[in-house]
């Protein structure tokens, strides 16, 4: 279940009758518990509970009492020996008429009338599996008010199916978008008494729902009029109460969807909730799934947390504001000017949905600015910042209309919170008709002209607050210049998931810089889109952003063109998750990357919740040049060379089973000779069996003698002839043999292509000559085994973990990138012996403890200690033949690797290494 699914089932409990009896599993039921769950508390197969009543296990302790001893009830519950026992997070006590619980966690506690429980249906998400962030707990109202308005939509939808069409959505949208605004306004006087519009709707529709539709198209209609020409238009008595709203929000077509009865009672409930109680930081992306069919499924959960914007918009510009704040104390005239530059200062998202980002900084700007006038004494002054100065582009209608929407609501609230309510509704109707947010594909229109330099002309005029034409091109209203921060959480979507659309989009951005530039993600886009403004105006710039851009090949395609620019990263928040609040949703591993082309006073490097200054921050996010690392084709510190796997190509028929070995030994036991081991990633890591047919070009004839070995070749032949790959074709006149076979007699380093990020070092093995390394994995032939200590090191780790890029969180191998990189000093004779014992300390303290698995063995919570020690000697030679000693973190780490390498690169050549063979994986 989702929060919206809970909310909706516990108010529905609070609703009915109390059932002192009932109410326990009443309440488990409705946070997600299986018939199954409760069955067996029921049964008492699984409740602890040492006082009658309900105990579930790492959950919740709920007792039902009698009229007036809650407190005393919850109190028992709390001193229970059960509740500690069975270490429950929460007790909960009620008698129907009182509701108190704690979370025994934190100690917060909720104590309220029974029937307002579902108000604080936020503080129990954890009893659904549902990690919450702070925001969720606290505004348990915009879920709420989420739930009903979905329950609403869906219903108008069953009765007026054509309004769910493409033609018709935007309308549908619409409505929903003035209900928003109709029931935030009754609330907040805005309309000069609590519950008039919904109070109107109530009286005058008919209770069968037959002419709702028709008394709400009347209200908003007198809504677009003004007071004065109410008359002459016809509108109604009933209607006068209602003030002019103007601002374009009602004007246009007033047709309103058909009501049920149903529809009817859902429009009546949600206006009958506190809407003075709307946090537009977060309602708008909630209020976005209602009309996303894709998003419905986790309705309620579609917000970015403020904690996580703020790690974008205080280091942008917001720190700077604070501090120039503080500098200026009392001064007036320091004042004055901080407060004339924040009036001009743009914040531009160029992918704002419904507008999280622009209503975070407004909000946070208009406290610095109530500041400013507290110490000038001018406390009720009209704030100077424009809500035209918040602009963004966004691809859908309906995030656009909730974006200014909550942008409107925005500045309400501000002026109420620091001006007071007298003054801020005075000052709020009639509302502006000026258009700051444009709807279009922010890759196809042209940043300047949706938030232009100084004195930018008027070329498009919506006609409407909420109907701005797709084609758009201009904001409707002059700017006065300044500074412009652009911000925001674009589209992701890795070159696989891009839909034809956005590979267009691609093609628009980078068709002018790359030959090739499909394996970028599609976010990047928007970081080249940002620096090209900026070269025409004064701008800086932080996206939200997948960790793959400063990760692996990509780095070397898109940071040139940054760096081109005269652009540099001047902060920026190393990888965190960056999630949703969903129960299953693992997230996305984010950074935020600050860019602005003054390179002046350092850079500032986030990593969690500690800032370190630094002279520069590399691509890669260290602390260190604007070096790239580029794939060579040979290794820089002249290591012996790493290339791919062996690759069949084969449909299978190379390949055995040991189930498969068996049979073919026990019916042709001349078939040993042509098996061999076949070792890859799950093999060597998990301990799985795999053999395989590998046969000499001399010894096709012997091979084919066995039948069976005969018709896996003729299968293999077959295969690669209809196969559409040209190597398959090539290969088909060898079915023996495997298309890509770097195999060589001696010992082999294997090195998986892809590993577990939970793993402190990189797995590696060594194999005999019988055993065949299979692609994408990495091998190394007749290798030295002191390359197996560097390669098991911490400090190849970090090197593979930062240039290679990761494949979603697991770290991904690269040959030419990451082996053929990776910068080591001369290594003399008695380095080497030193190395070798280390490697041999590692695979002995492997064997020690078989059979268990690689993967066993290097579980970080399960690691054996002699495994462990051998690992920490190793990385104790390697790093004192670096620095001389340990290093003291990853990052020291790395910036010594980045100096050799910047050293290596500008020196090296082709000759200090071998060249590297045909088919080594990239």
């Amino acid at each position: 279940m989702n929060a919206v699914e809970i909310e909706q089932a516990i108010t529905d409990l609070a609703e009915q009758p109390f059932d002192s009896a009932e109410f326990p599993y009443a309440f488990l039921e409705a946070f997600g518990n299986k018939a199954t769950t409760i069955k067996r508390l029921r049964a008492g197969a699984s409740n602890k509970s040492d006082l009658g009543g309900v105990l579930q296990t790492s959950n919740i302790h709920i007792l039902t009492c009698d009229a007036g001893r809650v407190t005393q009830t919850l109190a028992a519950l709390k001193a229970s020996p059960a509740t500690a026992k069975a270490k429950a997070k929460f007790i909960l006590a009620t008698d129907g008429i009182d509701f108190e619980a704690e979370d025994l966690t934190s100690g917060e506690t909720v104590a309220c009338a029974f029937r307002d429980f579902p108000d604080h249906f936020g503080f129990f998400l954890p009893l659904a599996g549902i990690s919450t962030v702070r925001q969720i707990s606290e505004n348990a109202f915009d879920i709420r008010a989420t739930s009903r308005l979905n329950r609403l939509y869906v219903e108008l939808l069953k009765d007026n199916p054509e309004w769910g069409t493409a033609q018709r959505r935007h309308d549908m949208n619409h409505f929903m978008a003035r209900l928003i605004f109709c029931f935030f306004a009754e609330d907040t006087d805005i309309f000069g008494g609590k519950g008039k519009f919904t109070d109107t709707v109530a009286q005058m529709s008919a209770k069968d729902s037959s002419n709702t539709h028709e008394v709400i198209a009347t209200l908003f209609g007198a809504m677009n009029t003004p007071r004065e020409e109410r008359a002459a238009a016809g509108i109604p008595r009933w209607a006068e109460g209602l003030p002019y709203v103007n601002g374009a929000l009602f004007s246009g077509s007033t047709e309103v969807p058909r009501f049920s009865r149903i529809a009817r009672s859902y429009l009546l409930h949600v206006g009958g909730l506190d809407w003075t109680r709307i946090n537009p930081d977060i309602f708008g992306s909630m209020i976005q799934a209602i009309a996303e069919d894709e998003e419905r499924g986790e309705l309620g959960m579609h917000y970015t947390s403020v904690p996580n914007i703020l790690k974008v918009l205080n280091p942008l510009f917001l720190d700077d504001l604070r501090a120039r704040l503080q500098d200026a104390g009392d001064n007036p005239r320091m004042l004055l000017n901080l407060r004339r530059r924040m009036a001009k200062i743009r914040v531009f998202d160029p992918a704002c949905g419904s507008g999280n980002f622009l209503v975070i900084a407004y909000k946070e700007m208009r406290a610095i600015e109530a500041e400013i006038n507290r110490r000038r004494g001018e406390p009720d002054r009209a704030s100077d910042i424009p809500l035209t100065n918040f602009r963004g582009i966004e691809l859908r209608d309906f995030p656009a209309e909730i974006a200014r929407l909550a942008l409107v609501i925005a500045e309400y609230q501000c002026d109420v919170l620091h001006r007071g309510q007298k003054l801020a509704l005075a000052e709020f109707l009639p509302l502006s008709n000026d258009n700051w947010i444009t709807c279009g594909n922010a890759l196809r229109l042209d940043w300047l002209s949706v938030c232009p330099p100084t004195g930018a002309g008027v070329k498009v005029q919506a006609d409407d607050l909420f109907e701005t034409p797709l084609d758009q091109t201009e904001i409707d209203f002059e700017n006065e210049g300044g500074e412009t921060y652009i911000c925001g959480n674009p589209p992701y979507q890795g070159s696989v998931n891009q839909t034809q659309s956005q590979k267009d989009d691609m093609a628009r951005v980078f068709s002018r810089y790359l030959a090739t530039y499909k394996d970028l993600d599609y976010v990047a886009s928007w970081i080249v889109k940002a620096v090209e403004y900026a070269q025409a105006t004064r701008a800086a710039t932080a996206f939200v952003t997948t960790n793959s851009i400063c990760q692996g090949e990509q780095v070397g395609m898109l940071w040139p063109i940054v760096f081109g620019k005269g652009h540099r990263i001047s902060f920026a928040h190393t990888s965190f998750l960056w999630s949703n609040n969903a129960a299953h949703n693992a997230g996305v591993t984010c950074i935020v990357v600050g860019l602005k082309s003054d390179a002046s006073g350092g850079a500032t490097l986030y990593d969690g919740e500690t800032a370190r200054v630094v002279p520069s921050i590399s691509p890669y996010l260290t602390p260190s040049s604007d070096t790239i690392v580029r794939k060579s084709n040979f290794q820089i510190s002249g290591l012996p060379e790493m290339v791919s796997g062996n690759k069949a190509t084969d449909d299978g028929n190379l390949i055995l089973s040991r189930k498969e070995v068996d049979e073919l030994l026990l019916e042709f036991s001349q078939a040993e000779r042509f098996i061999r081991r076949l070792e890859g990633a799950k093999e060597f890591i998990r301990g799985e069996s795999r053999w395989c047919l590998w046969i000499g070009d001399s010894e096709v004839d012997d091979a084919s003698a066995v039948p069976e070995i005969a018709e896996r070749i003729e299968k293999v032949r077959q295969a690669r002839t209809l196969s559409r790959g040209k190597q398959a074709n090539d290969a088909a006149v060898s079915p023996h043999r495997f298309v890509f076979a770097p195999h060589a007699p001696g010992i082999s380093i294997l090195v998986p292509s892809v590993s577990s990020e939970r793993r402190e070092y990189l797995p590696c093995g060594c194999f005999d000559d019988r055993t065949v390394i299979v692609a994408p994995n990495l091998a190394m032939y007749g290798s030295p085994l002191w390359c197996l200590a560097i390669i098991a090191s911490r400090l190849h780790l970090v090197w593979i973990a930062t240039v290679c890029g990761k494949l979603e969180t697991r770290y991904r191998y690269s040959n030419t990138l990451g082996w053929n990189t990776f910068p080591v000093p001369t290594l003399t004779e008695k380095n080497k012996a030193d190395l070798t014992r280390c490697a041999e300390d590692i695979l002995l303290a492997r064997e020690h403890h078989f059979p268990a698995t690689i993967a066993d063995l290097y579980d970080p919570e399960h690691m054996p200690a002699d495994l462990r020690a051998a690992h920490e000697r190793n990385d104790e030679v390697l790093e004192r033949i670096y620095i001389g000693r340990r290093f003291r973190n990853d990052t020291e780490r790395l910036e010594k690797l980045f100096e050799l390498y910047t050293k290596m690169t500008a020196t090296a050549a082709p000759a200090k290494g071998r060249k590297r063979k045909a088919g080594a994986s990239t």
